[in-house]
């Protein structure tokens, strides 16, 4: 319940504090906006103050600004900063022991002409338990590689490997942006897994090997930029050393995974939570098997029984020990820190626009207008993507905005704008967005070709995901 909030407060009339809470709001992500992009704020205190600045002019009384905002952090982080932190230990892992290597010298095995499908396939398995930026320092070799072997134009091979990792960073749990939009909605996080697997395989099809066709005729380069010189060096330490050319395993790991349980491994958490997802559709609450389903299939339990399986199969069966293990656990907590704060900071502004009103003003707006929480959670993800460049950034603050609007809404529903919401946090990657540089780096490109292969990729991925939420919607 907001501060100024009553009984219920979308039926009521519009009134001027509606009005004032509004401009606060406009001027508030504007303040976030501004310090990120001009005074190179990081995200998490640029968030901040503009949280605190919404709960003052919101009218919040002084003494309760800060308490909402660290009831919103504190809110998020205690449900979502724990995924966070679990699937990144079991992507360092992952390709620390050699397991993603093995993964993809399993699946390229073939016709060359299968290899657009595969790498997106590849993409896809790896991204799962991998942030964006991981997967891509780890595929982009691989990628290569398979340029100069078969002499494939870059982007019949890039683009779906790029689709690939986006589609999963912006649409599946583990993954930062939809684990803060589902904490802040209170979506349920099986069955928004379910239903972004199901989208994700179609418009991966079509922004990866479909679209990548149109980009190799686009720019026709081959192998090049700094991806080249890492699979380069990577090919001639292989070797050096006698080894095969996949090489991203740790150099003090003995031995390799086998195929099975890497994938047993990476697997695992995606099918406890939707085993738990199916448990809450088709078995009694009051049965064994339900409550069961119920405990493991928590994403806390399902990640942390990867991550502990990921020790034996990624860790003392290949030959770390265990102080190297404990070692790389830790290793892998430092590069999430700044996502966890600014997830984090996101609630905190989410819980201000709750406490000041802005919800509720936006809510009668949306429903004046005939709006849905989901079309208005893709269109605020948008416009805050196309400003900030940062897709965490434009996913919890749309999620926050549409909160009240979506506070009514049934699971799926709730699912459906989460992902929808997922969906316009990465329209149209340009110059703001660290991804655009990385890939332009890594393939060589300008950044006029930047634009016409991974900016328009993520744009189709965007208004693809925004299609089948709307089409979902007309059913769930």
């Amino acid at each position: 319940m907001g501060v100024h909030a009553a009984t219920n407060p979308v039926d009521e009339p519009w009134n001027s504090h509606d009005t004032q809470v509004l401009i606060v709001a406009a001027l508030g992500i504007a303040i976030v906006v501004v310090l990120i992009v001009w005074a190179k704020f990081h995200a998490f205190l640029a968030l901040t103050i503009g949280a605190l600045f919404v709960g003052i002019g919101s009218g919040i009384p002084l003494d309760k600004v800060t308490a909402s905002y660290e009831l919103g952090v504190g809110g998020v982080l205690g449900y979502v900063g724990i995924l966070i932190a679990l699937g990144a230990m079991l992507g360092k892992l992952l390709a620390d022991s050699g397991g993603a290597d093995i993964v993809v010298s399993t699946i390229l095995k073939g016709r060359p002409a299968t290899l657009p499908w595969k790498m997106a396939l590849i993409a896809g398995i790896i991204g799962i338990p991998m942030f964006f930026e991981i997967g891509l320092v780890l595929l982009i070799p691989i990628v290569m590689l398979a340029v100069r072997r078969t002499n494939t134009p870059a982007m019949r091979l890039g683009i779906p490997a790029l689709a690939g990792l986006s589609v999963l960073h912006g649409f599946v749990p583990p993954h930062p942006g939809p684990l803060a939009a589902i904490g802040i909605l209170g979506a349920n996080v099986g069955f928004t897994l379910a239903i972004g697997l199901v989208i994700a395989i179609p418009t991966v099809i079509v922004a990866g090997p479909l679209f990548g066709r149109l980009a190799a005729r686009w720019v026709p380069i081959g192998a090049a930029g700094a991806g080249l010189a890492v699979s380069e060096t990577t090919a001639e330490s292989n070797k050096e050393k006698g080894i095969q050319e996949t090489g991203a395993q740790d150099p003090t790991a003995t031995r390799s995974p086998r195929f099975a349980w890497t994938m047993t491994t990476i697997l695992l958490p995606l099918v406890l939570m939707l085993l738990k997802a199916a448990s809450d559709i088709w078995l009694p609450k009051d049965t064994t098997a339900r409550t069961v389903l119920d405990f493991i299939g928590d994403p806390v339990v399902a990640l942390l029984l990867a991550v502990l399986l990921a020790m034996v199969t990624f860790g003392t069966s290949v030959g770390f020990s265990a102080s190297v293990l404990a070692t790389k656990i830790g290793q892998s907590l430092l590069p999430i820190v700044g996502v966890v704060f600014i997830v984090g900071a996101g609630g905190g502004f989410k819980q201000v626009l709750i406490d000041g009103g802005t919800g509720t003003a936006i809510a009668k707006i949306a429903l004046a207008a005939s709006l849905s929480a989901l079309f208005l959670g893709w269109i605020v993800a948008v416009l805050i993507r196309l400003a900030t460049g940062s897709a965490t950034v434009a996913t919890v603050t749309a999620a926050g905005i549409v909160a009240p609007l979506a506070a009514g809404l049934g699971a799926g529903q709730l699912s459906l704008v989460v992902l929808a919401i997922g969906a316009g946090s990465l329209f149209f990657s340009h110059v703001n967005d660290a991804g655009f540089w990385l890939v332009k780096e890594y393939f060589g490109l300008t950044v006029g070709q930047t634009i016409k292969t991974w900016s328009v990729m993520e744009t189709i991925i965007s208004v693809m995901g925004l299609g089948f939420t709307l089409l979902f919607s007309l059913f769930l």
